[in-house]
């Protein structure tokens, strides 16, 4: 594969972009203390605008390579300028052709750089929260690097699904959560339980930093919301921690709506 990871022209659009974004939207951003100065980890936001991604890179003070749909290599618009910013083209149609996005991905890791995936996969576009595909996880178990929960909010309102451009004015956040350990996970055994349980905790952290419904399947399954349950949750020690607490684990049609 050809795209390697962000670089130093994602440093120089950071520095002449982000004043502007920031006076032409309101963007507010919390947690951003908590990523490391140096080291590998990986971001997990959660997915509502084509904005995502741009604005966590233009805020962010580190480069961030961020996973990305091939379909963008087919158009002339994006196809030479999103690699150079640090996306790293993906095939959705999964087995090998995913693994060869997921092979980048731990290099840029490995150099001991940022990493973003959207866990969902793909948008949401019904503001609801899906359910975590594992990949950030297998990375995160290979590396040794911490995951870090991203909540965004808002995005949407300034460019929804399928809008072909932004409104010029609006206010969204963003915030970094605190990080998930993959060392925590050590004693569950098999890697698959290993993967779903880290990944169901990332996307509960998500959904408490967004205020989300949660939708127990994945983005774009035509089958019905299940209900939420969280079958491996003995990891997390704190009794208060949101996983624990009967009353947060909701499904289809309860808990807060996306702001």
């Amino acid at each position: 594969m050809k795209a390697q990871g962000a670089g130093k022209t994602q440093e120089r659009f950071r520095r002449v972009l982000s004043p502007i974004a920031r006076r032409l939207w309101n963007i507010e951003v919390s947690g951003l203390e908590r990523l490391p100065s140096d080291g590998p980890a990986i971001l997990c936001p959660n997915h509502i605008s084509f904005l995502d991604s741009a604005f966590l890179m233009l805020v962010a003070s580190r480069n961030i390579s961020f996973i990305g749909k091939s379909e963008y290599m087919d158009s002339w618009k994006t196809k030479f300028l999103f690699p150079i910013m640090g996306m790293i083209p993906i095939d959705r149609s999964g087995g090998d052709k995913s693994q060869g996005a997921l092979d980048v991905a731990r290099r840029v890791l490995d150099r001991g750089e940022l990493f973003g995936i959207f866990p969902e996969g793909t948008r949401s576009r019904d503001g609801s929260l899906y359910k975590g595909r594992t990949g950030a996880a297998r990375l995160a178990t290979s590396i040794g690097c911490p995951i870090f929960p991203v909540g965004i909010v808002g995005t949407d309102r300034i460019q929804p699904p399928g809008a072909r451009a932004p409104r010029l004015s609006g206010r969204c956040s963003i915030t970094i959560g605190r990080p998930i350990e993959p060392e925590r996970y050590s004693s569950e055994g098999e890697p698959h339980r290993v993967w779903r349980s880290m990944m169901d905790e990332i996307m509960f952290e998500i959904r408490e930093l967004t205020g989300q419904t949660y939708r127990n399947v994945y983005a774009g399954s035509t089958s019905e919301s299940e209900e939420v349950t969280i079958g491996a949750v003995a990891h997390v020690q704190d009794p208060t921690h949101p996983l624990l607490r009967p009353a947060e684990l909701i499904s289809e049609g309860q808990g807060s709506s996306h702001q």
